[in-house]
Formats: structure tokens, sequence, C-alpha cells
């Protein structure tokens, strides 16, 4: 563990539920776009970025403006239907309890994480956005985190590109052997179990 202790926490899926907001967004765009999009399968494989996500719907020159578009959509239809995950306040407080630094480390548009962190009242020290994956190891490295805990496998590989323990939770896409077989360090059913768990992480 370093000193102080810095840990990371993913966004979609780990600290919060996005699903409502992101599949409002989608039915939006789709609106506005005459293109289809089934925001139900959507919804289900939400982790990578944006981009990956758009480009089963529309061709790739098309991507980056469809993009900004999504982004400029978001605050209006996803921010209010978007709810905390359980105990996912809890996580956050518990670390600062510990006497550490929480920060969330996501692939997600770094305006669009702070209006859902403000919204639902969950704090941490730093917002980082636009990192996927093995990049978010350098971030995650650059703050010291010793813990990185995500509900994706891509959550697993940024923690190793860190160096710090991978804590996963299968509230997302990914179940708990998905998860393990990534080389998760640490497997909790979700976040309700993680105060207990870094109670005796720090303590040990």
């Amino acid at each position: 563990m370093t000193t102080p202790l810095t840990v990371g926490f993913d966004l979609d899926m780990t600290l919060i539920d996005s699903r409502p907001g992101i599949h409002a967004t989608y039915v939006a765009l789709a609106a506005e776009t005459g293109v289809f999009i089934d925001a139900d399968l959507a919804v289900t494989r939400l982790g990578p970025p944006l981009d990956e996500e758009l480009a089963h719907w529309f061709p790739k020159e098309r991507i980056p403006e469809t993009a900004d578009r999504y982004r400029e959509l978001y605050p209006t239809y996803a921010i209010e239907p978007t709810r905390a995950m359980p105990g996912a306040r809890e996580a956050v407080e518990a670390v600062r309890a510990a006497g550490g630094r929480a920060i969330v480390v996501t692939a997600k548009h770094q305006p669009n994480a702070a209006l859902h962190l403000s919204h639902l009242g969950i704090e941490p020290d730093m917002t980082i956005g636009w990192l996927w994956a093995e990049a978010k190891g350098r971030a995650l490295r650059e703050e010291g985190a010793s813990v990185y805990v995500g509900d994706h496998t891509g959550d697993v590989r940024g923690a190793r590109a860190a160096g710090a323990l991978s804590v996963a939770v299968p509230t997302g896409p990914c179940d708990e052997a998905e998860l393990r077989a990534e080389g998760a360090d640490v497997v909790l059913p979700d976040l309700r179990a993680f105060p207990r768990w870094l109670t005796a992480y720090a303590g040990g």
C-alpha cells in the first residue's frame, strides 16, 4: 500500500448506474439523426469509449461529429435518471475515513462524469476522464493509486498497468468469472462490501 492511501474508482456501473440515462440519450440521438440505435443492447456493454459503441451504428466518417452531438445531448437526458450504485457513497467515504484520497478514473467525457458525481453527491478528490483500459494505468500511477476498483475487464487491465491492486465488482457487463480470468486480485459482490474490505487492507 502506498502512503498516503489513494484508491481509484471507475464510474459507469461501478459508482453509478447510468444505464437509464445513456439509454435515453441514445434514443434522442437516434431520433435526431434518423439512424437506428438499439439502446437496449448498447447499455448492456458499457465500459469502452463511446466511439466503440457508435461504430456499431454509424459509418466511420460520421463518428466524430456524432460523438460530439451525443455528449451535447447527454446532460439533458442522462444526468437526472442516473442513480448511485448501492454502496457507492459509502465506498468513497470509507477511503476518506481511512485517511486516503478517492479518485475517479473513467472513459467517460470528463465534464459529464463531473455532472453525474455532483448530482448524486459523490465527492471524489479528483475526476479524470477520457481514459480506457491500460490508458487508465497512466493516471493511476501519476496519482499514486495502490487500488483501482471497477466492474469491467478493462478496469482490471488498467489496474495491472498501474501496478495497483485490482478490486472488481460484477455489477456491470462482466461477471465474476470473467473478472477473475482477466486477473482481478479481489472480487467483491458489490460496493457495499468495500468498506469492510478496505479496513482489512489498510490495517494490513
